[in-house]
């Protein structure tokens, strides 16, 4: 039994982590174009409105994330249909920029934190990691869901996920 789980974990990390990584990196492309933004807004015209700020931000950052995930992350996985795909990441991130506003709302207006580190920190660290592990499994299960993995050497990863039926 301890062997059919190390099998299927083993599994698990080798179908994801080719597309963790490279969703790290756009993610953290991302972080650097929503966080400037955010901070360029913040510090300009939006000064006394952080969450119009950040969303405007996450918007911005959203539209270079479908581009490069799309084109680069889960390019074995894009769908045929490409309005159910965009339609189904537009409302994924909606959910996503959604709980990095939340973030910023409750941190600003409920608890009182009304500086610009609180608010980025809010925004661009809490809503982040919370939005961040959303999106992934988001983009993974409901938008780029095609099973399409044919990286050369790593064709087999699934099999590691089947349950052994040899005695």
């Amino acid at each position: 039994m301890f062997k059919a789980i190390t099998a299927r974990i083993k599994g698990l990390v080798g179908l994801f982590w080719r597309e963790v990584a490279k969703f790290g990196v756009v993610g953290g492309v991302a972080f650097v174009i929503d966080s400037g933004i955010y901070l360029w807004l913040l510090n300009g015209s939006m000064a006394g409105h952080p969450t119009k700020a950040k969303i405007i931000s996450a918007v911005v950052a959203t539209l270079f994330s479908w581009v490069a995930n799309r084109y680069w992350t889960f390019r074995h996985r894009r769908q045929a249909n490409i309005l159910r795909e965009v339609t189904m990441f537009v409302i994924m991130n909606g959910i996503g920029i959604a709980i990095a506003g939340a973030c910023v709302y409750v941190s600003h207006w409920v608890l009182g934190f009304e500086s610009t580190t609180a608010d980025f920190i809010a925004g661009s660290v809490v809503g982040l990691v919370l939005g961040t592990i959303f999106r992934f499994f988001a983009y993974r299960f409901w938008v780029f869901t095609e099973e399409l993995d044919g990286e050369p050497g790593f064709e087999n990863d699934r099999k590691l996920l089947e349950p052994d039926t040899q005695p």
